[in-house]
């Protein structure tokens, strides 16, 4: 049985708010939560940025859900800090917590001052920050000198059970590249064709673990209504890499996406007024080979969505989750946060 997840976006939404949804989607039914890890938006329109880390450790301790964050250990944040941060987690609440370390993006990580490293070396350094990580989550004492240096580091309370770390990705390229040290793979909804390709080349190359999909996805009782929340607060979102890779701030995002009309946010987002739409979505997915999908309602207000997805779409995919709803994925390129490689 695939699970069904709600996906917290720290952009959009402020933290204590967030927290009152992601426990309303607990009781509403959903399986299990993921979330975003930024310290600046995509738009002005979104206007929130919570710390992420915190946030896990309340929702953690008031919900019962599985939690997951996808983040980026290299420059805003060293591994070390990654690896304590995520063994005090795992170690609080066992088997409940992963997370998704990817290269990051220039936007959430010009903060230190430092310069923003091209692609190769961001996915070196990323690689170097997994086996960091790996040794701290085991106990060992580490000193690394490489693109990253660490002096030195110890954890003194190893969780028993580890975290997992599963790949982001949007590529096939990262896909495969990825299959040699990650527990699992996340990416966004794409077109068939392309998400086929990803999950085989990530199993070809001895990838394990689960497949993840978040889906960007927007409803409302009207049509015009699930287009206009989409064009709000998800038009800066429409760009493949590089450019979402490496734009500083916000206030970019919205000087090169001012002109973002309705075909192009439907090419990222599924916007429908008609749950059933969207469970066939929903469900082609889980046809593809996905284990988990986490739904991400890209508009500000969550509770009309939680209810309505809880009482009209939930209850379909898992009486049909055996079954084929005779749809395919909408044909969508999106993004996902820390990508890892182009």
């Amino acid at each position: 049985m695939a699970t069904f997840g709600f996906h917290a976006s720290h952009e959009q939404i402020s933290p204590g708010q967030l927290l009152k949804d992601v426990q309303l989607a607990e009781q509403a039914g959903f399986d299990a939560a993921m979330c975003s890890d930024h310290i600046e938006p995509w738009s002005a329109s979104q206007g929130h940025s919570g710390f992420a880390w915190s946030w896990l450790g309340a929702a953690l301790a008031t919900t019962s859900l599985r939690f997951g964050v996808v983040t980026a250990p290299g420059q805003r944040y060293h591994p070390t800090i990654i690896a304590h941060a995520s063994a005090t987690l795992a170690d609080m609440f066992p088997g409940r917590f992963w997370l998704a370390p990817g290269s990051g993006e220039n936007m959430n990580e010009h903060v230190t001052g430092d310069p923003w490293p091209p692609k190769e070396l961001r996915q070196q350094r990323l690689e170097e920050c997994v086996e960091i990580i790996r040794r701290l989550h085991a106990g060992e004492e580490v000193t690394h000198h490489g693109v990253v240096t660490v002096q030195q580091a110890r954890l003194w309370d190893v969780p028993e059970i580890k975290p997992l770390l599963i790949a982001p990705a949007v590529s096939v390229d990262t896909a495969r590249r990825s299959a040699a040290w990650a527990d699992g793979l996340v990416t966004v909804n794409q077109p068939a064709e392309k998400l086929r390709e990803m999950l085989a080349v990530y199993r070809d190359n001895g990838g394990r673990g689960k497949a993840v999909l978040q889906v960007h996805l927007s409803w409302a009782e009207r049509e015009e209504d699930a287009v206009a929340i989409a064009l709000d607060q998800w038009h800066s979102n429409v760009f493949s890499p590089p450019v979402i890779w490496d734009l500083p701030t916000a206030a970019h995002f919205d000087g090169v996406s001012a002109a973002v009309g309705e075909e192009q946010i439907r090419k990222v987002v599924n916007v429908s007024a008609d749950t059933a739409q969207h469970a066939a979505w929903l469900q082609a997915y889980v046809d593809l080979g996905f284990d988990e999908l986490y739904l991400h309602f890209v508009g500000q207000h969550q509770e009309p969505f939680i209810n309505t997805f809880a009482e009209r779409v939930l209850p379909e995919l898992r009486g049909s989750n055996a079954r084929s709803l005779n749809s395919v994925p909408p044909d969508r390129s999106v993004t996902l946060d820390q990508e890892v490689s182009p």
